[in-house]
């Protein structure tokens, strides 16, 4: 089984600071070329880590035959469109999250996946991370009871006019940013697909970005999600998992450092002190290593699976009918896959 060889478009700073070492260092991936429109820029990376060949433009890149796999870490605005050109070109692609900015999107991306038997995935690498599997064992086991609602709190702070972040052309703001981490846990967690949502945002005067959005989620069976993300308020990650017999807190939940041995810890609710409390650690794992490695696995194993279009499609209605929640001040039910609307 021969390695991959990974293409990278642009020099963003989750490819510097996270994919590029976990690429350098993972089994069955190889770093063979990176691209960016100032190919100055394309150099220094390439230089950097070690990459053999620098490109000048996208096109360049996706032209290379000898690239097997593309990493689309582009913004938001640039997901689709890039990863439409690198399916045509015959590579299969990691794309950063979210993949798409409506659900017409992730439908096109997963049509053309789907017919050129290629494989695309959403780069979240939080699924990957032994802290998460093994939550969903712990609460597949029972081990809190029926799973009822997933808390999340997810904020940095950046004021940046120039950062993507805060360019609402192109896909800017904290729903698109960080709340589909909260979107994607509780799907991965609880098994399912949303069936209604409520959300309410506070826009940035200047930049019409969302800055703190607030958002909830109903669940066949009763389960909930709950979120508030902003990208100007005080750094912290926050995951609680609550069941009917107890809940489970993740430790540094979505940018879990690769040194860091990761802590669950496990309560029955016993009282409020603690009383009933487990503490579970697992072993430090760099997650975007990980998440290259299953990626790699994916291709080995040849297509594009139904689970990977599931994941797409689910996150990208669910991404779109909170932004129309946003905009009509009520709960919005999820538009199915295929189209229709949902009860």
């Amino acid at each position: 089984m021969k390695d991959l060889s990974w293409g990278i478009l642009g020099t963003a700073g989750i490819a510097r600071k996270a994919m590029l070492p976990a690429l350098r260092d993972a089994e069955d991936c190889r770093l063979a070329a990176i691209a960016s429109r100032d190919v100055a820029r394309a150099e220094a990376m390439a230089g950097e880590f070690g990459i053999p060949r620098a490109y000048g433009s996208y096109e360049a890149l996706l032209a290379d035959p000898e690239i097997d796999v593309i990493y689309n870490p582009l913004p938001n605005h640039l997901h689709v469109p890039l990863t439409l050109q690198a399916l045509a070109a015959g590579k299969h692609v990691l794309c950063e999250k979210p993949l798409a900015l409506s659900l017409a999107e992730a439908r096109e991306v997963t049509a053309v996946a789907q017919a050129a038997g290629r494989v695309v995935a959403e780069a979240f690498m939080t699924r990957h991370h032994p802290q998460w599997i093994r939550a969903r064992e712990l609460v597949s086991a029972g081990r809190i009871g029926r799973l009822t609602g997933v808390q999340a709190l997810f904020s940095y702070c950046n004021d940046d006019p120039q950062n993507v972040r805060n360019q609402k052309g192109i896909g800017g703001g904290g729903l698109y940013d960080v709340g589909c981490y909260a979107v994607d846990t509780a799907r991965f967690f609880f098994g399912a697909e949303l069936e209604a949502v409520s959300c309410t945002m506070d826009l940035d005067p200047k930049f019409g970005t969302d800055r703190l959005t607030t958002g909830t989620a109903r669940f066949p069976g009763g389960g909930q999600l709950s979120f508030t993300v902003s990208t100007q308020s005080a750094l912290v990650q926050q995951l609680t998992l609550l069941g009917t017999e107890g809940y489970l807190v993740l430790d540094a939940p979505f940018n879990c450092p690769a040194d860091h041995a990761a802590r669950l810890s496990l309560d029955s609710g016993e009282d409020l002190l603690g009383g009933g409390r487990e503490q579970l650690t697992c072993p430090p794992a760099d997650q975007y290593r990980l998440q290259a490695e299953s990626f790699a696995r994916a291709v080995h194993q040849g297509g594009f699976a139904a689970d990977a279009a599931t994941d797409i499609l689910g996150n990208a209605a669910a991404l779109e009918a909170l932004t129309r929640a946003a905009q009509s001040h009520r709960w919005e039910a999820i538009t199915s896959t295929t189209g229709q609307a949902g009860d």
